[in-house]
């Protein structure tokens, strides 16, 4: 007589936990899609207007996904911009994406292909709502379900942008400043949640002396000067901060 072997049975409360991460990842790009789905498809209007193939649109929502530097490509790419000039105004736009890999979650990632896609797809958006959620609430398939979401939106944005822009009888006027009324919303609701009004002066003197020295390549080199300057300032805070931690200037003797 044979020994009575164990059966393997599935584990139905495992696959529940993931489709509810999956879930809630979904549900917390909701509020990130409401500003990435209109950007998405200002930029596939703006890539049919500027004369260049349609499936641009989706491969820089693909290739780059990152959406600031996506719309300034555009004009860059129109204008045959010198590659050089493009991978320096790529570097200062998404320089700051060094900062938020301190606080951006992505130890949570286990698996070392989803950990690369996610550093990839560490956009401004993701990165404040994975931020924002409270530790206890967070994993990796909650994170990335947030990021395949958020980079959907971008893609499907451009794509509706494409067929607008083919369906419009003329150009749409205007959309350039979609990129500039995006840095502004952005940079009025971190100046009222932090009250950073140093960065803000300093990024004043930048685009002030940038007008000044090189009016035809003020957006760059006032981006290249921004970044100096925050470096500096937080060289300086540095140095403040151990100077009133230095031992023997504050303590008691026994």
């Amino acid at each position: 007589m044979s020994p009575h072997l164990p059966t393997l049975t599935p584990r139905p409360e495992g696959n529940t936990a993931l489709r509810r991460q999956l879930a809630a990842g979904v549900r917390d790009s909701f509020s990130a899609g409401l500003g990435i789905l209109p950007l998405g498809i200002a930029l596939g209007l703006l890539v049919v207007q500027a004369g260049l193939p349609w499936w641009l649109a989706p491969a820089l929502a693909l290739a780059v996904f990152a959406g600031s530097l996506e719309l300034l490509l555009v004009g860059m790419i129109a204008a045959a911009t010198p590659p050089a000039a493009i991978a320096l105004t790529t570097l200062a736009v998404n320089f700051r994406h060094v900062f938020y890999a301190f606080s951006f979650p992505l130890h949570l990632v286990r698996n070392r292909f989803a950990k690369a896609y996610s550093v990839y797809a560490m956009i401004d958006e993701a990165y404040a709502v994975a931020t924002a959620l409270p530790e206890a609430e967070r994993s990796g398939p909650r994170l990335l379900a947030l990021q395949v979401s958020c980079q959907l939106y971008w893609a499907g944005g451009g794509l509706v942008g494409v067929a607008l822009a083919t369906a419009l009888p003329a150009p749409v006027e205007g959309l350039e400043f979609a990129l500039c009324a995006l840095f502004t919303v952005l940079t009025l609701d971190a100046l009222h949640a932090r009250r950073e009004i140093p960065s803000v002066l300093l990024a004043g003197v930048s685009v002030t002396v940038a007008l000044l020295l090189t009016p035809g390549a003020a957006l760059l080199t006032a981006l290249l000067l921004f970044v100096v300057l925050l470096l500096f300032r937080h060289a300086l805070a540095g140095r403040a901060g151990d100077g009133e931690t230095a031992p023997g200037t504050g303590g008691t003797h026994a």
